[in-house]
């Protein structure tokens, strides 16, 4: 089980960094866009309790 764990952890860890880089290219091209960014925070702060959750377990 602590083994699927980490696998999610991880593909969200590549998914907030991947996110990161789409939405920077998005802004770059197109303008700012005020619900990328918020998605990206939430996304970031899901992983991060992921991260916190799987340390404290």
């Amino acid at each position: 089980m602590p083994g699927s764990t980490d696998g999610s952890t991880k593909v969200m860890g590549v998914l907030t960094v991947g996110g990161l880089v789409v939405v920077t290219a998005y802004t770059v091209a197109l303008g700012s866009n005020g619900w990328l960014w918020f998605g990206w925070v939430v996304l970031g702060l899901l992983t991060l309790g992921m991260i916190a959750t799987r340390s404290s377990v």
